[in-house]
């Protein structure tokens, strides 16, 4: 017990800001959320007004959640718990690769296996270490709520459900990490994982049955797939229903048996999947500094590019099938259709808009990892290696910038071709395939600036570049697509690119704040180009 104790005090020391930052940031989201409850949706008809619409609407439940009532409480669960839970994801996923496949990679893990700790209880204390930190985010969530006056229990239901969520995902990182040979591809996936649980929520809100009142709904078949579904499933405030928790936690029950049934068997630093013998000698087109960055990222650039795809199949596969959707009331249905129609519009380029907005966030997150694996090179200390060569510090990082900025056109390309194929498959002619280009070309200046603000920030500060990149597009997400819901001011969301991502609407389309961030992007990226000609390699 004292060794796993010292081992959970190394953890806690080591992770002691992030994990601040991590439960801080959810705790602030819930509080914010409930105060904007408050002061934009006062009353319950407000809220009931908002909730048809949202049923009329489904394109917007899947970024929401599912609805179970205008009380204030239930209405703000409805609005937030999805995002907490996809943040609480990502914190436990990060968490147990850092903390197993990471360590694993650096050697420190083989270091620590050689004492009396031996090889499971290390992971013994990153499974407490990660519940822990579960435990503290369902106490955030709970105080975020409660702070603002809201029912206790529902509070406390709410925090289990968010804190239930990341426990399942910590199960799965710690599963994901034994399979992967690199912590790179372990978080790869494990993120990929979450962000499919929140899409599968998204789906079965999306498809669900409206109740009889207009403010509720019934889930559909896909949300049982998702531990953010079955957190769902609690009905905080409006059943605080208890039973629903047993399943994630049944899943991170079941990953970490698998997981430690793995690592009895296998070496440390091994992988269920290993990498495969190298060449004895690179090929002719590996020969370039441009040619190695495609090679080290094409793993990770492949995975986005998929994800992409996977968003626009889904987008062109749900737009019709959620157009024939009605509501009980089918006066608002009516209502709402004949607005879209106005603005020439429909409900399936909604579904299509909402759906690559998920595209664009993808594409950012791909091109600032192409950033952070400058970074990488450099902290191993390989780039030195590199450029000893006949390779110029410029020539390097521009590689890097122009690798980054095909990743992003073919993860909304590929997201476009997914889009166009299942809509041409479906016979649905209510999105002109010009429209639908033109939404997926109007993501890709807030992604590019994704690219070339980090790979400034690479240059001025290099120690912050994983910190900084990584933050500034979670800030970038909540400010750009949960600012409105959180009831953020103007000024503030408009700090966040996504603000200015273009809507289509034929000749009626402002393209203005897509050529403000191309602005920005190349001045950034210039500036960048322009101090690494001056910067030392390693330099801190």
């Amino acid at each position: 017990m004292a060794v796993l104790l010292v081992l959970w005090g190394q953890r806690l020391r080591r992770d002691r800001w992030q994990l601040l930052s991590w439960v801080a940031a959810i705790g602030i989201f819930a509080w914010f959320a409930a105060a904007a409850v408050t002061q934009t949706y006062g009353n319950v008809a407000s809220r009931t007004e908002i909730l048809q619409v949202a049923i009329a609407t489904p394109a917007i439940m899947m970024l929401r959640g599912l609805p179970r009532g205008a009380e204030q409480g239930a209405f703000t669960f409805f609005l937030i718990y999805a995002f907490l839970a996809l943040l609480a994801g990502l914190m436990s996923t990060f968490l147990a690769v850092r903390h197993t496949r990471a360590d694993e990679e650096t050697g420190t893990a083989e270091l620590v296996s050689a004492t009396p700790a031996g090889r499971l209880l290390p992971n013994a204390a990153t499974l407490l270490h990660g519940v822990a930190a579960n435990i503290l985010v369902a106490l955030a969530v709970f105080g975020g709520f409660a702070g603002q006056g809201l029912d206790a229990q529902g509070a406390l239901t709410a925090g289990a459900a968010t804190g239930a969520a990341g426990l399942a995902f910590l199960g799965v990182g710690l599963l994901v990490a034994q399979f992967m040979g690199t912590s790179r591809g372990a978080n790869g996936v494990s993120a990929a994982l979450v962000v499919l649980a929140y899409v599968l929520r998204g789906i079965g809100d999306a498809t669900g049955t409206p109740g009889a009142d207009g403010t509720t709904m019934t889930e559909g078949a896909a949300s049982w797939f998702s531990p953010i579904g079955w957190g769902q499933q609690t009905f905080a405030f409006s059943g605080n229903r208890t039973w629903p928790l047993l399943l994630p936690a049944g899943l991170a029950a079941g990953c970490l048996t698998a997981a430690w049934l793995i690592l009895r068997t296998r070496d440390s630093g091994a992988s269920v999947w290993g990498a495969r013998p190298g060449r004895a000698a690179a090929r002719p087109g590996l020969r370039s500094p441009a040619a190695l960055a495609l090679r080290l990222q094409s793993g990770s650039i492949i995975g986005w590019g998929f994800s992409g795809l996977a968003l626009g199949l889904l987008a062109g596969s749900l737009g019709k099938a959620i157009a024939a959707v009605d509501t009980p009331d089918t006066n608002i249905t009516a209502v709402m259709r004949a607005m879209l129609q106005s603005q020439g519009t429909s409900l399936t380029q909604l579904m299509v808009s909402v759906l690559f907005s998920m595209a664009g966030v993808l594409a950012a997150a791909c091109a600032l990892q192409a950033v952070i694996r400058l970074r990488q090179e450099e902290a191993a200390g390989t780039a030195e290696l590199l450029l000893a060569a006949p390779v110029g510090r410029v020539r390097w990082l521009a590689g890097y910038l122009l690798l980054g900025a095909g990743a992003v056109v073919l993860v909304v390309g590929l997201a476009g071709v997914g889009a166009w194929a299942t809509l041409t498959g479906s016979g649905d002619t209510s999105m002109p395939a010009d429209a639908l280009w033109e939404t997926a070309l109007a993501q890709l200046p807030a992604a590019l600036i994704y690219l070339a603000v980090p790979a400034l920030v690479f240059v001025l500060w290099p120690a912050g570049t994983t910190a900084t990149s990584w933050a500034l597009l979670a800030l970038g997400v909540m400010l750009g697509i949960f600012g409105g819901m959180l009831g953020l001011d103007q000024s503030l969301r408009d700090l966040s690119p996504f603000t200015h991502t273009p809507v289509p609407h034929g000749d009626a389309t402002d393209w203005s704040g897509a050529w403000w961030m191309l602005a920005i992007a190349a001045a950034a990226a210039a500036l960048a180009i322009a101090g690494m000609r001056r910067r030392e390699v390693g330099s801190a």
